[in-house]
């Protein structure tokens, strides 16, 4: 049978098969096929902890029968059939329902496959599919390693093994493969051929085959990856663009002689290196990272003010209302009077800050409009109501997306679009990247970074406070709240939910943090709601306390922050609203409920609103787990450090790499199946070594077709445009 990797699995293994595959794995061709690896290797009566497995997972596990019985049920017609399975270190239940499995028996051998449940605090699977090892199957069941894959329901890990089997079959080997790295490549890194590592991958005798062809794997991934990003950042540099140099006597020399404070040496150095990149003719395409209140606001404030300067307009996107007025607040106070120009205290050498967001009035809405189609605002903060039909810029030059992870590829191209040639873009995210992620996911952006802090601060303690163990310390955080109240300060309290009901239809977790600790056992979440009501009555009555999350009225929202902003507030009670973008001085205490819910990063994030003024700040990390637990060994992490590069590498180590990646980028679609962001950070320097190298030659690509044909598969996938449109 001739075949290649285009071919479609239904000429090899049947129309049943291939329509299966396709449907609940996405599988269609003979490359799907080869590229979907096993997700681990079994290996008969080795201890696979069956103990481990979580409630809701669906898994494949190798084990053997222990004990099988049948008896009739109790409460309603028919047999009710128990088998116990175990591993060697562990044991878990298999149920049938008015179904006899004479062929499961005691000592038998199987594979087991089913959604983890559990019954009277134990695991378990209801009818679970299985196939057991007899001596009559291929000597495939008999290898040391069995592969076990990324299964569904209608498409078990047995079934996919025996299909790759069908296909080598078939075809004699893999000899059909091409292997699309060039051959000094190959030699240069010592990597093995391509049809060599799937061979391995899919049919390997000992670990040490699995060890090679994962990292010869890996480095198509990283190859394809890099050289789609290396493109695309060589197209960017192509693009025709308007140059906004720095003009002499103009806005920003005013915005800096009117800033109340000396800019740091970091905020210098990235400002003068954007500077650079605005004077230029190809677009910017920039990602300013930073530690939490390093005064990224204040140098994207300044790249603005050139491109003002040279005639354009500069757009700042947020992702929430609170956080846009905030900036457009921030922004106005740090201009004063050169950002009313027009207005009868304005400065005509100035310009207008309009914000535009969807819960304005239409009047008001219908004036910021005109102003930004006049060309009057020269700076534009907004929502993805900058987003909408009938915002129209007369010269949009500078594109400013603040806290990018948060939004769409579409939202973030929609306003790329909306400039007469392509603008310049700086992204801002307050989250410290790791290197990796930095070359993964925002690979096709140049990085600036600000580590150092603005002096004048007065810094963060942190303390974990683990109710459970110590429930006296939760009332001494009270205490230490009230006392920062009375010495004139104020204070967060941040809850993961609001306190709606999940089957109301509102959104029940505004917390992107860790799975809960202990599966379904577990309390629901804190919510705002009924935690302000208990401090209200309880500890912290007195006080002026008020709460904001996003389920508010957006003139509330507003309203409540201008009254916390203005210390007519003692204590806020929020979600994660005021994770990014807030910034109130006086707030000197920020209580974290649940802080085993919320994520490493976010918790940096939520630290970082306090202590932005001249006084000591405190966050107190509240959990219910224990400090010698995994969560809790997290959360001392957290305290321990103020570092939020360190912290970032933590929260890589903790989350899922999708969970980083962003659905987009992680899963089979992206190419990333074995590349590990934590593992792998000197193969992906060297992947992205190799693809600049690669298309700096006149030839490019040219002369390794198959190579070509990788990363346009990877370029034109759907779901691959993150990539294309970051």
């Amino acid at each position: 049978m001739a075949v290649d990797m285009a071919t479609r699995l239904d000429r090899v293994l049947g129309a049943r098969t291939a329509r299966a595959m396709a449907e609940s794995l996405d599988l269609h061709t003979v490359r799907d096929l080869l590229r979907h690896y096993p997700r681990r290797y079994a290996r008969r009566g080795e201890m696979t902890r069956l103990d481990d497995l979580q409630v809701g997972d669906r898994v494949t596990v190798l084990a053997q029968v222990r004990t099988v019985s049948t008896r009739k049920m109790r409460n309603r017609p028919g047999s009710l059939t128990e088998v116990t399975v175990g591993d060697g270190a562990g044991t878990m239940q298999l149920v049938f329902f008015n179904r006899r499995h004479g062929d499961l028996t005691a000592g038998a051998w199987g594979l087991f496959a089913g959604t983890v449940g559990e019954y009277r605090r134990s695991k378990q699977f209801a009818h679970p599919d299985f196939h057991l090892i007899t001596g009559d199957d291929d000597t495939d069941w008999a290898r040391a390693l069995i592969p076990i894959y990324p299964a569904t329901k209608e498409v078990s890990s047995w079934v996919l093994q025996r299909s790759v089997k069908l296909l080598l079959d078939a075809t004699g080997g893999f000899g059909f493969v091409e292997d699309p790295l060039p051959e000094r490549l190959r030699a240069r890194h010592g990597l093995p051929s391509l049809a060599a590592a799937l061979l391995d991958v899919h049919r390997p005798t000992s670990d040490d085959d699995v060890e090679r062809a994962a990292h010869r794997l890996k480095w198509d991934e990283a190859l394809t990856l890099q050289l789609t990003l290396a493109a695309r950042r060589r197209a960017a540099a192509l693009e025709p663009g308007v140059a906004r140099p720095r003009r002499a006597g103009g806005l920003l020399d005013a915005v800096d002689a009117a800033l109340p404070f000396a800019l740091t040496d970091g905020q210098r150095e990235v400002g003068e290196e954007l500077a650079a990149e605005l004077s230029r003719e190809q677009p910017m395409h920039r990602l300013l990272q930073g530690e939490v209140g390093a005064g990224k606001t204040v140098v994207a404030l300044r790249a603005m003010a050139q491109v003002v300067d040279a005639g354009g307009q500069a757009a700042l996107l947020a992702p929430t209302e609170v956080l846009a007025a905030q900036h457009a607040r921030s922004i106005g106070a740090m201009l004063g009077p050169l950002g009313r120009a027009g207005e009868l205290d304005g400065d005509p050498a100035g310009t207008r800050v309009v914000l535009l967001t969807g819960s304005q009035k239409a009047a008001a809405r219908r004036e910021g409009r005109a102003a930004v189609a006049g060309g009057s605002a020269g700076i534009v903060v907004g929502t993805h109501a900058l987003l909408q039909e009938g915002v129209e810029f007369a010269d949009l030059g500078l594109v400013v997306v603040d806290e990018q992870h948060r939004f769409g590829v579409e939202q973030r191209d929609a306003l790329r679009a909306k400039g007469n040639r392509p603008p310049h873009v700086l992204v801002m995210t307050a989250t410290p990247i790791p290197r990796t992620v930095a070359m993964t996911v925002y690979g096709d952006l140049e990085t600036s970074t600000l580590r150092q802090l603005p002096g004048g601060r007065g810094g963060v303690a942190s303390s974990v406070v683990p109710v459970r163990d110590r429930p006296a310390w939760l009332d001494r955080a009270w205490e230490r709240l009230r006392e920062e109240v009375a010495a004139g300060r104020q204070a967060y309290v941040v809850c993961p939910r609001i306190g709606e009901d999940a089957a109301s239809g509102e959104e029940p977790d505004e917390a992107g943090g860790a799975a809960a600790e202990g599966g379904s056992d577990r309390r629901p979440p804190l919510a705002v709601l009924d935690v302000a009501e208990e401090l209200r009555a309880g500890p912290l009555a007195g006080l002026r306390l008020e709460v904001l999350h996003g389920r508010l009225a957006p003139e509330v929202k507003e309203a409540t922050m201008r009254a916390f902003a203005a210390r007519e507030v003692d204590v806020l009670v929020a979600t994660t609203v005021v994770e990014v973008g807030v910034d109130v001085p006086n707030a000197t205490v920020m209580v974290v409920m649940d802080a085993d819910r919320f994520g490493v990063s976010q918790l940096h994030q939520l630290r970082g609103r306090v202590a932005r003024g001249e006084h000591q700040g405190l966050c107190l990390l509240v959990s219910e787990a224990s400090p010698s637990s995994a969560t809790g060994q997290r959360l001392a992490a957290v305290a321990a450090t103020s570092d939020g590069f360190e912290l970032a590498r933590l929260d890589l180590e903790t989350r899922r790499e999708g969970d980083v990646l962003g659905a987009a980028q992680s899963g089979r679609r992206s190419g990333i199946r074995m590349l590990s962001l934590l593992e792998d950070e000197q193969l992906i320097a060297e992947a992205r070594a190799e693809a600049t190298a690669l298309l700096a030659t006149d030839r490019g690509l040219a002369d390794f077709p198959s190579l070509a044909m990788e990363v346009a598969a990877l370029a034109t996938d759907e779901r691959a445009t993150y990539l294309e449109k970051t």
